[in-house]
């Protein structure tokens, strides 16, 4: 597990009653994924709980790559929707998201299967336009808009700026559609309304984010991808099918959400190329348009298209394998909570630095039972927070000057960042050359180290 797990892990794991006070205090825009995992948990007992987090995600990216296939067949033709189903499967983002227990992959599936309902309801509605609105194509316009409307909304749910995929749809949805849209697409941002004003009020959440410029040119630089795959398409029928439909709907579905959220940079950076996840169909759709142009014209041209395709997917082999290893996450926090077990003796003091570090120690239950964290109010699920809350910086400046021996759990910073009080304080003391390093553990994005008094190691 990475931090970004332990969290699903730990808060999933509690009481309902503690769970829904967690989620006034944090993580609100994660509240449906926690109580869906939090089920997962009740259910499977003694499974691998890395397991249980992680093979919903599987799943679920299975189901967005079929349905990305599905859309593709129908506006390309079966060759496209095939070959764009497959180049889905293989986007490193796509296989980065569908091995993490977190809610994007349910999210990305979401958004893809609301997209298929969105073209069968206007196809359906387009049909029943030329009858009657009685008929049965009537009937079945209806029903997919109310599918697309529940489909967006659960994803909106699990992660709001899937609301960002309305944007994208309103550029394909043609003029005799839009009625119904505007319904459906009302429908979903009056019901999302309040979980964001909640969202809102914990914004100091994403205090991490910053304008990362090189971060914000990987994104640029595959939406340009996407527009050139576009041009590319312009005017030419894919597979007996005319492109136009599929760009138009493939092409906003890439660029519209990420642009979004990058203009919101110079006000509050927000962008985060998990948050846009479902922006990898509209990459997939067009790829896999070109992929099928391109095979066709003769056994010559399909067998440059096959060779290119395979050497793309043998280049990507080192990076997907990549992150199938602990070096592929930010951090390794199972190998922290290990480290932290074994660090330091029965009854030494364990600091904090910065406290949300302490989430490491959850993901082994049990590894810091053996160490007293002196700076610690009240626990993580005492207090229905994410890691705790903590004694004041006094306190802990003197809790931690009376201690022979302390643990510092900390990130490779250690903290140097931090402006809170509590933590220069901690900062300021494991400093001061009263204390010699016993012990030290470097692992991935992290550091447990035994400091002492002298003779004290």
């Amino acid at each position: 597990m990475w931090r970004d797990e332990v969290v699903t892990y730990d808060v999933s794991r509690r009481d309902l009653t503690v769970l829904w006070r967690t989620l006034g205090d944090a993580d609100a825009v994660h509240g449906l994924y926690y109580l869906v995992t939090h089920g997962l948990f009740q259910w499977s007992g003694d499974i691998d709980p890395l397991l249980v987090l992680r093979v919903p995600s599987v799943l679920a990216m299975g189901a967005a790559a079929a349905g990305v296939a599905l859309i593709g067949e129908r506006l390309a033709g079966p060759r496209a929707g095939t070959f764009a189903g497959l180049v889905f499967a293989v986007l490193p983002p796509v296989q980065r998201f569908a091995q993490e227990g977190r809610s994007y992959a349910m999210v990305c599936a979401l958004v893809v299967w609301a997209t298929y309902a969105l073209t069968s309801a206007v196809g359906s509605t387009h049909a029943a336009g030329l009858t009657s609105a009685v008929s049965a194509q009537g009937g079945r316009a209806r029903r997919a808009w109310w599918l697309y409307g529940a489909l967006l909304l659960v994803a909106c749910l699990l992660h709001e700026f899937a609301v960002l995929a309305l944007a994208a749809h309103a550029v394909w949805v043609p003029r005799a559609a839009r009625r119904r849209w505007a319904v459906a697409s009302g429908a979903v941002v009056v019901v999302v309304a309040p979980l964001a004003v909640v969202s809102e009020r914990q914004k100091a959440q994403v205090d991490w984010l910053y304008a990362n410029p090189w971060t914000y040119a990987g994104a640029v630089a595959v939406c340009l991808l996407g527009a050139g795959c576009a041009a590319s398409l312009r005017g030419r029928g894919v597979g007996g099918a005319p492109a136009g439909a599929l760009v138009r709907l493939a092409l906003p579905l890439l660029v519209v959400p990420t642009t979004l959220l990058l203009l919101c940079a110079p006000v509050k950076p927000l962008f985060v190329d998990r948050y846009v996840l479902y922006g990898m169909a509209g990459l997939a759709l067009l790829l896999g348009a070109v992929l099928d142009r391109a095979s066709r014209g003769g056994r010559g041209r399909a067998s440059v298209a096959v060779v290119t395709a395979g050497a793309a997917v043998a280049a990507l082999l080192p990076m997907t394998l990549h992150m199938r290893t602990p070096a592929g996450r930010l951090d390794d926090a199972t190998s922290a909570a290990h480290a932290i077990r074994a660090a330091g003796r029965e009854g030494d003091a364990v600091v904090y630095l910065p406290l949300r570090r302490r989430v490491w120690s959850l993901a082994v239950p049990g590894a810091a039972d053996h160490l007293r964290d002196i700076a610690l109010a009240r626990s993580p699920v005492a207090s229905a927070t994410l890691y705790g809350t903590e004694v004041p910086a006094g306190v802990i400046a003197r809790r931690m000057r009376a201690e022979p021996r302390i643990v510092l759990v900390t990130d490779p910073s250690g903290g140097r960042d931090e402006e809170d009080a509590r933590e220069k304080v901690k900062r300021a003391l494991v400093a001061e050359r009263r204390f010699a390093t016993c012990r030290a553990w470097r692992g991935r994005g992290a550091r447990v180290i035994v400091y002492a008094l002298p003779g004290r190691c």
